[in-house]
């Protein structure tokens, strides 16, 4: 349910929160590890800099690094900026006047499962994700 560019972002946030504290990782070095191409995860980092998720410095000894400890980012701090998860309030099928007066034939069922995603993303950590023993990612 994540584009692939959500999926490098919270692969590098999860390599980062894997960094001693108070380092720093290069852009190339985490494109490296976690096999995407350089010049857009550079680009990529600098988004969730941009968003506080992360901390960018310049300069020798510099890179990226989580803002905060990885317990206090969420999944849903990684990917919102990316997937824009939180605007998946329209209709399912696209109908302009799909409501709760008037739904569509997946309204209910559609925002029930949209609300227990956002949850998923919202109550699951960048800690937890970390926690995880690495598993070799599939091939898209």
């Amino acid at each position: 349910m994540l584009s692939r560019t959500a999926r490098h972002a919270a692969a590098a946030v999860i390599a980062l929160a894997e960094l001693p504290p108070g380092a720093y990782a290069g852009a190339g070095d985490i494109a490296d590890q976690i096999k995407a191409p350089r010049n857009y995860l550079g680009k990529l980092l600098k988004t969730l800099a941009d968003e506080e998720v992360l901390e960018s410095q310049k300069g020798k000894g510099g890179g990226f690094r989580l803002a905060r400890e990885a317990e206090r980012i969420s999944l849903f701090d990684v990917v919102e900026p990316i997937d824009h998860v939180s605007r998946w309030g329209g209709c399912f099928l696209g109908r302009r006047r799909c409501s709760e007066k008037s739904p569509c034939a997946v309204h209910d069922r559609w925002g029930r499962v949209r609300d227990q995603y956002l949850r998923f993303l919202k109550e699951t950590t960048v800690a937890d994700l970390a926690a995880e023993p690495a598993v070799e990612a599939r091939p898209a």
